[in-house]
């Protein structure tokens, strides 16, 4: 089928390009031959391309940078995303649209499931939200597919950073947040389930496609390096106030998905076995 996709230079665009390139033809529309900004530029590509599919991958996803600039915020979250919905729509394409767990206020225990009340109190997930309104309003065919602690490929990510640090000085002691509690996810593991979507073109609405699991940041940190062979490298626990961001983090940001078993589809993977597979193809170990 003809798939476009947004941000298709991105780091989950790049996956979904790898993942499917030669079984589907394939466009991807990002700056800077295709600006989201621009109802015309969205239009143009769509009318020269005529996708069946739609995965906008496009968005601000820079949390800090959000709240420093609101404006550029909204513009590419919420109207960069009503641009590709309407386009998508005016094509009768089916729009697979990317989403986060910031639509919640991560203020309480528990993974969230599609249907709690969603609450963001940053600006990243404020606009993210208003996305996905404007995906359901302007939009009849279209899933949501929330994601979260995403990393992938060629980066950039919080698993390349830790990575990195521990490169630098393999003897040094890194202090990472040990009260925020979420799902390390891969974009290969994103790119499987969107596979399995489009095998089911009847599946409509908002889905989460987060690894299974739940840890901190600074255990999924110690993962990392386990995996990747830093055992020189101690993490230290620290609090969410010792390390204060300009945006707040969610304390809790795992989210259920139960839905996808109800419908029938694959589950995700634990994060474990999806980081395990990334550490070993991003970064091979060179024999002895």
């Amino acid at each position: 089928m003809r798939i476009l996709i947004t941000g298709g230079r991105g780091m989950l665009g790049r996956t979904l390009v790898r993942h499917w390139q030669g079984t589907h033809d394939l466009l991807v529309a990002d700056l800077p031959e295709v600006d989201i900004t621009d109802a015309d530029s969205v239009g143009a590509a769509f009318a020269a391309f005529r996708p069946e599919v739609v995965v906008h991958c496009a968005a601000m996803t820079n949390v800090d940078a959000c709240e420093s600039d609101r404006d550029k915020a909204y513009l590419l979250n919420a109207q960069g995303t009503a641009n590709v919905a309407r386009a998508a729509a005016h094509a009768g394409a089916r729009l697979i649209a990317i989403s986060t767990d910031y639509v919640f206020s991560g203020d309480r225990p528990g993974d969230r499931v599609e249907t709690d009340a969603t609450a963001p109190n940053t600006v990243y997930g404020a606009t993210k939200l208003a996305g996905e309104d404007a995906v359901r309003a302007l939009c009849p065919d279209q899933v949501i597919a929330r994601v979260a602690w995403l990393y992938g490929p060629g980066g950039p990510s919080f698993v390349h950073t830790m990575r990195r640090l521990a490169a630098e000085d393999p003897g040094r002691t890194l202090k990472v947040v040990d009260d925020q509690f979420g799902n390390p996810t891969s974009t290969d593991a994103v790119a499987d389930a969107l596979t399995a979507f489009l095998a089911r073109p009847e599946l409509r609405g908002t889905f989460h496609l987060t690894c299974e699991g739940v840890v901190t940041w600074c255990g999924f940190t110690r993962e990392i390096l386990r995996l990747a062979g830093f055992d020189g490298v101690t993490v230290s626990p620290c609090t969410t106030e010792e390390y204060p961001r300009p945006a707040p983090r969610p304390h809790y940001s795992a989210l259920s998905k139960a839905k996808l078993a109800a419908c029938g589809l694959p589950p995700m993977p634990p994060w474990q076995e999806a980081l395990a597979r990334f550490v070993a193809a991003e970064w091979p170990r060179q024999e002895a």
